[in-house]
């Protein structure tokens, strides 16, 4: 059994924190394609004054298990960055705030972060709401923010904001036809569908759309399921809060769907699977949109084919190269001694494609101008170490087109199994533990 300390609320972490970490020159891009900053590239030695990249992330409060994933990612990027020269040949500084997880925090961060430390970039924090806030200070200021995950994709209309995990500008509508894709493909599709959707801003998005958008943004993934032929026998929203699941696993167990759709986050889909089992219930298989992995892990069998939404896993095909694996292993050496999920997985791969975007537009432009950083990203290709070439499209709020993935906890690994050129193995379909 593994330990699970890196799920754990991290203590007293609210302090500024600065990263400075020296060594040999970086060569910039071509103004047309940039590559991936950290991937170790020889050069010369970093001199002269720091860059200073500031950020806050969750270090405390409920998103704090993913917030320090993203410090540490970003700290091992850093500091790979400086071996391999710095940037526009000078050193790197990583300075973060911690902004509790709190959406007012985290907007006087980053006002702190442009205002009185003087950062000369910026790098946008983890989780929907926080990164809403962060945007917000960013356009008034005018600085280019990648930033790693957001789920909002119809109000983040800043044309300087560059996200790095892409579901498309209508993740409404691609992740749940992409599942829908997925259990088609099977000799025994699903009839009926249930829906447990937590009112987290961003996970009732992609369920139900908004009418803050365009027509697309109207309806989400229940909509999508019931165009596509699918009864929908339960349809149910809980609290973010939630401390109880046993109520929502017995309305599950009496719609007995064929396929299990939650809008879930942290503990969601652990803690559903342990009140599911109380009952001695499971649906023939299991979708959890942004739930934590590393419980699903230390649960063993009773978690065995369940799904969670993915960008990137360690297993995938593209994966298995020398530099993806080096990362991998040094960033489980730096998790494992901060008390952080060790795998390098979604949110690590995300939070290194948005730094791969920050050094490209950097390079590209060959200044810290914030405006020639801008424009140098919109109107040219990164190639990114985690995630392929990605081309801006001001078009869809800078999203590039659907890069969404379905992972499955499969014996002791996180498979990729949809879609199909990505994965690393089939579908386990229905799940082994299911209700007969």
């Amino acid at each position: 059994m593994r330990s699970r300390r890196w799920y754990r609320p991290l203590p007293g972490a609210s302090l500024l924190l600065v990263l400075a970490l020296v060594a040999s020159a970086c060569q910039g891009g071509d103004g047309e394609t940039a590559t991936e900053g950290g991937g170790g590239q020889e050069a010369g030695e970093a001199t002269g004054e720091p860059i200073r990249v500031g950020g806050s992330l969750s270090l405390t409060g409920f998103l704090a298990p993913n917030g320090l994933i993203h410090k540490v990612a970003g700290e091992l990027y850093v500091d790979r960055l400086n071996e391999a020269g710095g940037l526009l040949g000078r050193p790197v500084e990583f300075v973060i705030i911690d902004d509790e997880s709190s959406e007012d925090k985290a907007a006087a961060a980053y006002e702190r972060l442009i205002t009185e430390e003087q950062v000369d970039l910026i790098m946008g924090p983890y989780g929907t709401g926080t990164i809403a806030a962060a945007l917000q200070v960013a356009e008034r200021h005018g600085y280019a923010i990648p930033h790693h995950t957001g789920s909002l994709t119809y109000a983040y209309t800043y044309d300087c904001a560059f996200p790095a995990w892409s579901s498309g500008r209508y993740p409404n509508q691609t992740i749940m036809a992409d599942i829908l894709d997925m259990l088609e493909a099977t000799d025994d599709p699903p009839e009926t569908i249930g829906f447990l959707v937590n009112e987290f801003p961003g996970s009732n998005y992609v369920a139900y759309g908004t009418d803050e958008g365009d027509a697309q943004d109207s309806s989400g993934a229940v909509q999508v399921a019931k165009e596509r032929g699918y009864e929908v026998v339960l349809d149910v929203a809980y609290p973010t809060e939630i401390t109880d699941y046993g109520p929502l696993a017995a309305q599950v167990r009496e719609a007995n769907p064929d396929f299990l759709w939650v809008g879930g986050l942290g503990l969601d889909a652990a803690n559903l699977i342990q009140a599911m089992e109380a009952l001695n219930y499971r649906p023939k298989g299991e979708f959890y949109l942004w739930s934590a992995p590393a419980p699903l892990e230390e649960m063993g069998k009773p978690a065995e084919g369940a799904m969670l939404a993915s960008m990137f896993e360690l297993t995938m095909p593209e994966a298995q190269n020398p530099e993806v694996q080096e990362i991998a292993d040094e960033f489980a050496t730096r998790a494992e001694a901060e008390g952080a999920y060790p795998l390098f997985t979604t949110q690590a791969a995300a939070s290194w494609m948005a730094w791969d975007f920050l050094v490209a537009g950097v390079e590209g432009a060959g200044s810290l101008e914030q405006d020639a950083i801008c424009e140098w990203l919109q109107n040219n290709s990164v190639e990114t170490t985690t995630g392929g070439t990605v081309d801006f499209s001001l078009d869809e709020n800078n999203y590039y087109g659907d890069r969404s993935k379905v992972a499955q906890w499969q014996g002791d690994a996180w498979e990729t199994v949809w879609p199909e050129e990505h994965q690393s193995t089939e579908l386990m379909w229905p799940a082994p533990n299911a209700t007969e």
